[in-house]
This record gives C-alpha cells, sequence and structure tokens, in this order.
C-alpha cells in the first residue's frame, strides 16, 4: 500500500510526493524498430535505388550526352602544360578544356554511379535473403560500433592539472576510546548498507532491503545507473574500507555508461554523480573518476539550452532534450535546482581547463543579480523561457535551500575571494532572517516559509541544514555578527533536536507545525515519515566543529542509535512512514543519500577536526568534500575559466 508522503530527492531536495514510488508524472513513450518495420526500410531503399536508375542512368546505346554540370569542377592534377591553371594541387578547367577530357570524365562517372547502383542492388538482394534474426543481429552489430566510437570520443585524456593542495585526507583518530568505539559502530553500519547493497541491488540506483531488489526514482531515469556506488564512494574511503571502495571504482570503469536514451534530474545527477566522483578523484587521485564526470558533465550542458540560460530541470543523456517538471508554476525551473551547480561546475572548470561549465553558472548568478526580489526574497520558480519569476513562495527547505548555501560556499571554496557570492548570501540571509524567521511561545526558533505575502509557521525537515549553514558562514559576517549567526546555527539545531525528542522513535519527521499549542511536532500524517534523511545530523555536526559542545555529538549518538534501532533490517536500511507510532511500517528504500550523507556525518563527528578540516575542504549539498581552490598553491590563478 502506498502512503502518501514526499519523494526523496537529495542534499537540499524538492519536496517529495509519494514513499517508494516516483513522486511525478513520467510518461515516455519508447520507440523500437521493429523486424518488419526494418525490412519496410530496406525495400523503401531497393525501389528508391530502381527509381533512380530509370530516371538518371544514361541510355549508353544511343550516346545521350549526361550533363553533370562539369563546366567547373575540381580535378586533383600537377601538370600545367596543358592550358589549365594550378592551384594547390588541383586544376582548374575552364569551358575552352578539351572537349574529349570531357567525355572521359562523364564517362568515368557514368560508370561509377552504374557500379554504385548494382552494387547496392545486389546488397539489398542479400538483406531480403537473410532471416529476422539475422538482421537483428547486423542491427545490434552496428548500434555496438557506434556506441564504441562515441565512447572513444569520450574518452580524450583530460590536460594535465595538477591536485590543490590536499590537507587531512587520511587523520583524525580519536583518543577517547568511548569516541572510538561509536566510531566503529557507525562504519559498521556503513558496511552493513553497503553489502547489502552489493548482494541485492549492485549496479541499481538504490536497494529495497526488505524485498531485496534494486529500486530507482524518476530523477534518475530509466537507466541503472549505480547512484548508490557513486553516492557512497568518498564515504568509504573515509572510513578506511578500501576493499568495498574498489569494488565500486571497478563497476564505474566497467560500467558507468551516459549514453543512455534516459531523462535525467540536472540538480540530483549533479550533486550525486559529478559530485561524487570529482570528490572520489581528489580523495583517491584516480583519473577514471575525474573523466567520468566530464563525461557526464558535458551530456548536461544542452539543458543550458533555453531562451535565458535559465537550465531546465530535466534533461535526456542521449538526445539532449530538456524540460521541467510538469507541477512547477508556468513551468517554471527550480531555484534550489539550477542555483546548485555553482560548486561541482567550477571543479570541472578548474581540472579541464575548459571555462564553458564556470560561464554556464555564472550567467545565472548574473541574471539573477538583475532582477527585482519581493522583499529582498528570491521565490522559488523562475521560467526559463521568460526570465520571470513564478509564483511567489520563498522556502529555505524544498525548492530553496541550497541555492543559499551554495552561496556561501562559492565564496568559501574561491578561498573567500569570490566577494560577489558573500554579499548575495549576505543579502540573502537578511531578508531571511527579517521575513522568515521567528521565535514560538515556546521559545523555539523557526524558519518558516513565504507564500503570497503570508507566512506559513511550518517547517521541514530540509530547513534544519540551516543552522548549519548559519554556523559555517558566521566567519566573515558582516558588521561583526559572527557571534550573532552562530548563536542562531545552535538555537536551529535546538529547535530540529526538539522535533526528533518529541517523536516515540527518536527519529524527526518530514515537516512539523508551530501553531498554537502545537510546536515541532508533525500534523497531518503525510509529514510524519523519515527516509533517512542527514540535514538535522549535518547541522550537529558543523556545530561541533565549530563549538565542541559536547551535546552535539550526544544527540549525534541518539540519532545513530535510534537509526540502527528502528531503520535497520535483514537487508539493510529503511526509511519508517510514522515516527509517533511505537511500531512503524518501513518505506523499504535504502536511499543513496544515507550512505552518501547521513552515515558520513555521524562518523565525521567522532573523528577529529583534522580530518577534511573546514579551512580546507568545503561539502557540496550531497556531502561530498571538494577542496578549497587556493589561488597562491595551484594553477588555477593561470586558467581561462578565472581570468
Amino acid at each position: 500500500m502506498t502512503t502518501p508522503a514526499l519523494l526523496p530527492l537529495s542534499g537540499r531536495r524538492l519536496p517529495p510526493l509519494t514513499l517508494g514510488a516516483s513522486a511525478f508524472p513520467h510518461h515516455r513513450a519508447t520507440l523500437r524498430l521493429s523486424e518488419k518495420f526494418i525490412l519496410l526500410l530496406i525495400l523503401s531503399a531497393f525501389i528508391t535505388l530502381c527509381f533512380g536508375a530509370f530516371f538518371f542512368l544514361p541510355d549508353s546505346s544511343k550516346h545521350k550526352r549526361f550533363d553533370l554540370g562539369l563546366e567547373d569542377v575540381l580535378i586533383p592534377h600537377v601538370d600545367t602544360s596543358k592550358g589549365g591553371k594550378n592551384l594547390g594541387g588541383f586544376l582548374i578547367h575552364g569551358q575552352g578544356h578539351d572537349e574529349h577530357r570531357h567525355r572521359e570524365e562523364e564517362e568515368r562517372l557514368r560508370n561509377k554511379i552504374r557500379a554504385d547502383h548494382e552494387k547496392a542492388l545486389e546488397e539489398a538482394k542479400e538483406k531480403l535473403k537473410k532471416s529476422r534474426d539475422e538482421i537483428q543481429a547486423e542491427i545490434q552489430t552496428e548500434k555496438n560500433k557506434v556506441v564504441q566510437e562515441l565512447k572513444k570520443k569520450d574518452s580524450k585524456p583530460l590536460p594535465p592539472v595538477p591536485l590543490p593542495n590536499l590537507i587531512g585526507i587520511n587523520s583524525g583518530e580519536p583518543a577517547d576510546p568511548d569516541i572510538r568505539e561509536k566510531r566503529n559502530k557507525i562504519k559498521e553500519m556503513m558496511k552493513h548498507a553497503w553489502d547489502n547493497y552489493r548482494q541485492y541491488g549492485w549496479g541499481h540506483n538504490e536497494l529495497k532491503p526488505i524485498a531485496r531488489k534494486g529500486h530507482s526514482t524518476n530523477i534518475f531515469g530509466n537507466s541503472q545507473m549505480g547512484a548508490t556506488i557513486v553516492d557512497a564512494l568518498d564515504t568509504l574511503y573515509i572510513m578506511g574500507l578500501h576493499d568495498e571502495f574498489r569494488e565500486g571504482q571497478e563497476w564505474i570503469d566497467k560500467n558507468l555508461d551516459f549514453s543512455v536514451n534516459s531523462e535525467v534530474s540536472v540538480f540530483e545527477v549533479n550533486i550525486r554523480f559529478i559530485g561524487g566522483l570529482l570528490a572520489a578523484y581528489y580523495l583517491s587521485g584516480q583519473e577514471v573518476f575525474k573523466v567520468k564526470a566530464v563525461q557526464l558533465a558535458g551530456k548536461l550542458l544542452p539543458a543550458f539550452n533555453t531562451p535565458t540560460g535559465i537550465p531546465w530541470a530535466m534533461v535526456n543523456l542521449k538526445s539532449g532534450v530538456g524540460r521541467n517538471w510538469g507541477w512547477a508554476s508556468a513551468g517554471s525551473s527550480i531555484l534550489a535546482e539550477f542555483g546548485t551547480l555553482h560548486m561541482e561546475f567550477v571543479h570541472l572548470s578548474y581540472l579541464t581547463g575548459d571555462p564553458v561549465y564556470y560561464n554556464k553558472v555564472m550567467h545565472i548568478r548574473k541574471l539573477l543579480q538583475k532582477m527585482d526580489r519581493p522583499n529582498g526574497l528570491y521565490p522559488n520558480y523562475l521560467n526559463p523561457r521568460t526570465g520571470r519569476w513564478g509564483q511567489h513562495h520563498t522556502s529555505v527547505g524544498g525548492l530553496g535551500d541550497s541555492f543559499y548555501e551554495y552561496l556561501l560556499k562559492a565564496w568559501l571554496m574561491s578561498d573567500k575571494m569570490d566577494t560577489e557570492a558573500r554579499k548575495m548570501y549576505d543579502d540573502a540571509i537578511e531578508a531571511i532572517e527579517k521575513h522568515l524567521i521567528r521565535k514560538s511561545n515556546g521559545g523555539l526558533t523557526f524558519i518558516g516559509e513565504w507564500k503570497n505575502g503570508h507566512l506559513e509557521r511550518k517547517m521541514g525537515h530540509l530547513t534544519c541544514f540551516a543552522g548549519g549553514m548559519f554556523a559555517l558562514g558566521a566567519d566573515g559576517a558582516r558588521d561583526d555578527k559572527a557571534g550573532h549567526y552562530l548563536q542562531l546555527g545552535a538555537e536551529i539545531a535546538h529547535t530540529c533536536h526538539e522535533s526528533y525528542d518529541r517523536t516515540t522513535l527518536k527519529l524527526g519527521p518530514e515537516a512539523f507545525k508551530f501553531d498554537g499549542g502545537v510546536e515541532a511536532v508533525a500534523v497531518r500524517q503525510n509529514e510524519k515519515y523519515y527516509i533517512l534523511r542527514p540535514e538535522v545530523i549535518e547541522t550537529y555536526w558543523y556545530m561541533w566543529r565549530f563549538t565542541h559542545d559536547p551535546k552535539y555529538r550526544q544527540w549525534g549518538w541518539e540519532a545513530t542509535q535510534a537509526i540502527d534501532k528502528y531503520c535497520r533490517v535483514s537487508g539493510g536500511f529503511s526509511g519508517v512512514k510514522d515516527v509517533y507510532s511505537s511500531s512503524p511500517t518501513y518505506d523499504d528504500v535504502q536511499q543513496s543519500f544515507f550512505l552518501a550523507e547521513t552515515l558520513k556525518y555521524l562518523y565525521l563527528q567522532k573523528k577529529k577536526d583534522d580530518l577534511l578540516p573546514l579551512d580546507n575542504w568545503v561539502f557540496n549539498t550531497e556531502a561530498h568534500p571538494l577542496p578549497v581552490l587556493h589561488l597562491a598553491n595551484t594553477t588555477l590563478s593561470g586558467n581561462p575559466a578565472y581570468r
């Protein structure tokens, strides 16, 4: 039975609509050439050739002149002694050239046409003699040749680029034996999730741990792209699970193919696949990850072919045809989708020396800077055809969230040189504080949603990432407000912890209200589920890094125990449909972001700060760490994308 819920899109993601199933109407006509149609094509070619022969072949018995328009024709020639003018190895014959020479050329061309015609007829006859299976096999062989040629074309060696100064890849051993024990427990949970995916869902995008089979949603199209493998790679590496990492690398090298007829979410594929591949490359140094990331990025570029340069939400990896979600306001693109490309695309330009990726995301930024913003807020919807805002709905949760995150992280990733991004972030946060952030009657700080001039006093699980964002952005805040934003981050962390603590399972609901006497509690049934989301745990980790207050480690451990107790099944980990029920039912989906984000943040909280230090690494919205591009220690300053 399908329970109304939300599609688990990743990182800062869209509000979902159904659990364990595709959330959006997604009808796709699959066109296949039947054998009968192939035979008709061959027959039509045969008839065309016959008619061509009838109308165009000369009647040689009567020696009629067949004018081929050869009055001015380029003929390879070297000797200039016969009245022609030699230009670069070609003799230009004018109308006064020798008539005999002209007839010889006509006869040569007539013979060639006749020979080609006879050859085509023979080939057509041979085709018609073959069985269906033989014809089908030949077609498949030709298709395979084309695929191999495309792969060769895509596998051009990339220019060598010096790696940034990578600090803190292998480190972080805690001295406290209790912390080490808890860290090892989280590592065991990761191994349980991976091993079951390896056994029951290998190559599929995700796992159904109860049914013990592969699972996918429409964000990945209809192809088995191994999303869990790509998403989990850097977590495996950080945890020292190197055998499992090599398994994933081997699958990617041999099986990850982007030349498929599949319509995917540009946003999801960017943060999970490109982000995951780039992080795996930087951590391990294995070139295959960089090559695959660049191949995939090339497949996403056609999504930007819109009148404004704002990309479509979805693109077909084979045809390059793009479109937007049918449910989005007036055919709009989504702020959190087209605004969450900057980190990955800047690194693509850095690694390839090709400014096209950088230019795409900077064009989006320039367009947004020119637009009016109601109350200083960015609406969630923007029409890529007209360049106008759609419905005036602003959220720091689903539909808007990671746009703000990436403004801050663009500044951090640039070694704090991208002051334009920092200003946009500061301006946006000031407007959010003024219009969206409130205190409840019980003293809980929450972030509501602005809908058509009205503040909805509801906060989503997705919005809980903002506590970590405020803490991360405190250093460098304008008007010496660093302490203010660190405190704001702590208040959001406290509110989100309350949303966990007020449930039966000690796991947070998808959304919770602040109306009247109801605070930090889900009211509607379709908001009571937990799908292994990371946002609250992510904020705990950032708050731990910046304050070292032990309560954040404790809160993270409480969440670890609850997940292990209520979400663990023999075939992996599953989301639950009601966190207020003592005997919840499962949604039977092990999300790829559970391995990419949730378990990674829990693990890092039990390691020392010198593992992936935040002065040197910036985590994308799917928790994939990308290095800060220090201008002084790389060739970045000479990279054309940054001039």
